[in-house]
Protein backbone atom coordinates (compact mmCIF):
# COMPACT_ATOMS: atom_id res chain seq x y z
CA UNK A 1 0.00 0.00 0.00
CA UNK A 2 1.54 3.35 -1.11
CA UNK A 3 0.56 6.41 0.96
CA UNK A 4 1.90 9.83 -0.17
CA UNK A 5 5.58 8.86 -0.13
CA UNK A 6 5.05 6.40 2.71
CA UNK A 7 4.40 2.70 2.35
CA UNK A 8 2.73 -0.05 4.37
CA UNK A 9 3.12 -3.80 4.29
CA UNK A 10 0.98 -5.88 6.54
CA UNK A 11 -2.52 -6.83 7.54
CA UNK A 12 -5.49 -4.71 6.46
CA UNK A 13 -9.20 -4.63 7.15
CA UNK A 14 -11.65 -2.64 5.04
CA UNK A 15 -8.72 -0.95 3.29
CA UNK A 16 -7.13 0.28 6.54
CA UNK A 17 -4.04 -0.85 8.44
CA UNK A 18 -5.21 -3.47 10.95
CA UNK A 19 -3.21 -6.18 12.72
CA UNK A 20 0.57 -6.44 12.38
CA UNK A 21 2.53 -4.49 9.82
CA UNK A 22 5.40 -2.24 8.82
CA UNK A 23 4.80 1.43 7.97
CA UNK A 24 7.68 3.34 6.32
CA UNK A 25 7.69 7.16 6.36
CA UNK A 26 9.24 9.24 3.52
CA UNK A 27 12.16 9.95 5.91
CA UNK A 28 12.88 6.17 6.00
CA UNK A 29 11.78 5.96 9.65
CA UNK A 30 9.92 2.65 10.05
CA UNK A 31 7.19 1.62 12.47
CA UNK A 32 6.95 -2.14 13.04
CA UNK A 33 4.13 -3.38 15.18
CA UNK A 34 0.43 -3.55 15.77
CA UNK A 35 -2.17 -1.40 14.01
CA UNK A 36 -5.85 -0.74 14.59
CA UNK A 37 -8.25 1.30 12.49
CA UNK A 38 -5.38 2.75 10.41
CA UNK A 39 -3.30 3.88 13.42
CA UNK A 40 -0.42 2.60 15.52
CA UNK A 41 -2.13 0.69 18.30
CA UNK A 42 -0.61 -1.88 20.66
CA UNK A 43 3.08 -2.75 20.86
CA UNK A 44 5.31 -1.20 18.23
CA UNK A 45 8.79 0.13 17.52
CA UNK A 46 9.85 3.21 15.56
CA UNK A 47 13.23 2.51 13.91
CA UNK A 48 15.05 5.70 12.88
CA UNK A 49 17.53 5.86 9.96
CA UNK A 50 20.44 6.65 12.30
CA UNK A 51 19.93 3.32 14.14
CA UNK A 52 18.09 4.62 17.20
CA UNK A 53 14.67 3.29 18.16
CA UNK A 54 11.60 4.09 20.22
CA UNK A 55 9.68 1.11 21.63
CA UNK A 56 6.22 1.93 22.93
CA UNK A 57 2.68 0.91 23.70
CA UNK A 58 0.41 2.90 21.42
CA UNK A 59 -3.25 3.87 21.71
CA UNK A 60 -4.97 5.30 18.65
CA UNK A 61 -1.71 6.63 17.20
CA UNK A 62 -0.36 8.10 20.44
CA UNK A 63 2.57 6.60 22.38
CA UNK A 64 1.38 6.06 25.95
CA UNK A 65 4.49 4.48 27.44
CA UNK A 66 7.84 3.88 25.82
CA UNK A 67 11.60 3.92 25.89
CA UNK A 68 14.18 5.47 23.55
CA UNK A 69 17.48 3.77 22.74
CA UNK A 70 20.24 5.65 20.89
CA UNK A 71 22.04 4.02 17.96
CA UNK A 72 25.04 3.17 20.16
CA UNK A 73 22.87 1.26 22.65
CA UNK A 74 22.54 3.98 25.30
CA UNK A 75 19.03 3.89 26.74
CA UNK A 76 17.47 7.22 27.70
CA UNK A 77 16.19 7.56 31.28
CA UNK A 78 13.88 10.46 32.07
CA UNK A 79 14.76 10.36 35.77
CA UNK A 80 18.28 10.18 37.23
CA UNK A 81 19.86 10.79 33.79
CA UNK A 82 23.60 10.96 34.43
CA UNK A 83 24.97 10.70 30.92
CA UNK A 84 26.90 13.70 29.55
CA UNK A 85 26.10 15.95 32.49
CA UNK A 86 28.37 18.66 33.85
CA UNK A 87 30.35 16.14 35.89
CA UNK A 88 30.91 13.36 33.36
CA UNK A 89 31.48 14.34 29.72
CA UNK A 90 32.59 10.92 28.43
CA UNK A 91 31.03 9.38 25.33
CA UNK A 92 28.80 6.36 25.92
CA UNK A 93 31.37 4.03 24.32
CA UNK A 94 33.98 5.39 26.74
CA UNK A 95 31.67 4.59 29.64
CA UNK A 96 31.23 1.04 28.33
CA UNK A 97 34.78 0.34 27.10
CA UNK A 98 36.98 2.73 29.09
CA UNK A 99 38.99 5.76 28.01
CA UNK A 100 41.45 5.73 25.10
CA UNK A 101 45.17 5.70 25.97
CA UNK A 102 46.92 9.03 26.57
CA UNK A 103 47.49 10.82 23.26
CA UNK A 104 44.59 9.04 21.49
CA UNK A 105 41.70 11.42 21.98
CA UNK A 106 38.25 10.16 21.12
CA UNK A 107 36.59 12.90 19.03
CA UNK A 108 33.17 11.25 18.65
CA UNK A 109 31.26 8.30 20.03
CA UNK A 110 32.69 6.29 17.11
CA UNK A 111 36.34 5.33 17.21
CA UNK A 112 37.88 5.98 14.82
CA UNK A 113 35.54 8.85 13.87
CA UNK A 114 33.97 9.19 10.43
CA UNK A 115 36.15 10.95 7.86
CA UNK A 116 34.41 14.20 6.96
CA UNK A 117 34.48 15.27 3.28
CA UNK A 118 36.58 18.38 2.55
CA UNK A 119 34.86 21.64 3.46
CA UNK A 120 32.00 19.86 5.26
CA UNK A 121 30.76 19.34 8.83
CA UNK A 122 29.56 16.21 10.66
CA UNK A 123 26.18 17.34 12.02
CA UNK A 124 25.32 14.12 13.85
CA UNK A 125 22.98 12.56 11.31
CA UNK A 126 25.00 13.22 8.16
CA UNK A 127 27.47 15.57 6.48
CA UNK A 128 26.67 19.25 5.90
CA UNK A 129 28.09 21.26 3.01
CA UNK A 130 27.91 24.98 3.95
CA UNK A 131 28.30 26.06 0.32
CA UNK A 132 25.22 24.18 -0.92
CA UNK A 133 23.50 24.14 2.52
CA UNK A 134 22.64 20.48 1.98
CA UNK A 135 22.82 17.69 4.56
CA UNK A 136 23.50 14.26 3.08
CA UNK A 137 23.34 10.93 4.90
CA UNK A 138 26.62 9.28 5.81
CA UNK A 139 26.14 7.09 2.73
CA UNK A 140 25.80 10.15 0.45
CA UNK A 141 22.02 10.31 -0.09
CA UNK A 142 20.26 13.70 0.02
CA UNK A 143 18.79 14.21 3.48
CA UNK A 144 17.58 17.82 3.70
CA UNK A 145 18.28 21.49 3.01
CA UNK A 146 19.40 23.43 6.08
CA UNK A 147 17.56 26.63 6.98
CA UNK A 148 19.42 29.66 8.39
CA UNK A 149 18.99 28.53 11.99
CA UNK A 150 20.36 25.03 11.37
CA UNK A 151 23.21 26.42 9.25
CA UNK A 152 24.29 28.74 12.06
CA UNK A 153 24.08 25.94 14.66
CA UNK A 154 26.11 23.51 12.54
CA UNK A 155 28.82 26.07 11.72
CA UNK A 156 29.05 27.09 15.40
CA UNK A 157 29.00 23.66 17.08
CA UNK A 158 29.77 20.72 14.78
CA UNK A 159 33.03 18.96 13.97
CA UNK A 160 34.65 20.22 10.76
CA UNK A 161 36.74 18.39 8.17
CA UNK A 162 39.57 20.87 8.67
CA UNK A 163 39.73 20.11 12.41
CA UNK A 164 40.94 16.62 11.56
CA UNK A 165 44.52 15.96 12.61
CA UNK A 166 46.59 15.09 9.55
CA UNK A 167 48.84 12.68 11.46
CA UNK A 168 51.42 12.41 14.24
CA UNK A 169 53.51 15.58 14.43
CA UNK A 170 51.45 17.34 11.75
CA UNK A 171 49.32 20.41 12.35
CA UNK A 172 45.59 20.36 11.80
CA UNK A 173 44.43 20.87 8.24
CA UNK A 174 43.37 24.39 7.35
CA UNK A 175 39.72 25.21 6.93
CA UNK A 176 38.25 26.88 3.85
CA UNK A 177 38.77 30.33 5.36
CA UNK A 178 42.45 29.58 6.17
CA UNK A 179 43.69 28.53 2.71
CA UNK A 180 45.30 31.91 1.89
CA UNK A 181 48.14 31.27 4.38
CA UNK A 182 49.08 27.84 3.08
CA UNK A 183 52.45 27.39 1.36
Amino acid sequence: MELFGSSYRGDTKNGRMEGKGKYTFPTKTKYVGEMKNGMFHGKGVLHFPNGSKYEANWENGIAKQGSFTFADGLQYHEKDWDYCDGYDRRFYTERCNGLRPVGESQLTDLHPPRVIPDGCYDCGDGFYNPTTRVVTSYTGRFFRNADDSEHEWIVRTCRKAWDEVAGPGNSAAAGPEDTSNMT
